[in-house]
């Protein structure tokens, strides 16, 4: 038996990487779109948006945008009612800051995350580069 060297190490390493951990495309976020009806705002295109996100599930989704908006928020359909008027440029600041704190990954900054629970602890565990990382609140 032989012992494989450095170089044959490192290649073999190198073949069991994922590849969609190779790949160097740019996450790109779809834009908000929103439109205000009377005291309240809808955002069209929620469902199209959190499936992008990989995030079927919108309760964490809706519990932020909650916070964030300090108003109440639900599901209509394809759709988000959100009570209060809201500019696109201020749910697109939210979403953004969703997506940095609850989709993408810290370490690779690609969105194939899920959730897992770790010792009561909710975490992000990265299908690309295998990080994890806990999430706040």
């Amino acid at each position: 038996m032989t012992i494989p060297t450095y170089e044959e190490m490192l290649d073999r390493a190198y073949t069991r990487i994922p590849q969609r951990s190779l790949d160097k495309e740019r996450f790109e976020f779809p834009r908000v779109e929103s439109f205000t009806q009377g005291p309240k705002t809808f955002i069209k295109n929620f469902t199209q948006l959190t499936k992008i996100m990989r995030r079927e599930d919108p309760k964490d989704l809706l519990k932020f945008l909650t916070k964030e908006s300090a108003s109440p928020a639900k599901p209509e359909g394809d759709r988000l009612m959100m009570g209060g008027k809201f500019s696109e440029k201020q749910i697109n600041d939210w979403f953004k800051r969703f997506l940095d704190e609850y989709v993408l990954c810290k370490e690779c900054g690609k969105p194939d995350t899920h959730y897992i629970e770790h010792n009561s602890v909710r975490q992000l565990k990265c299908e690309a580069c295998g990080a994890i990382s806990p999430i706040r609140g």
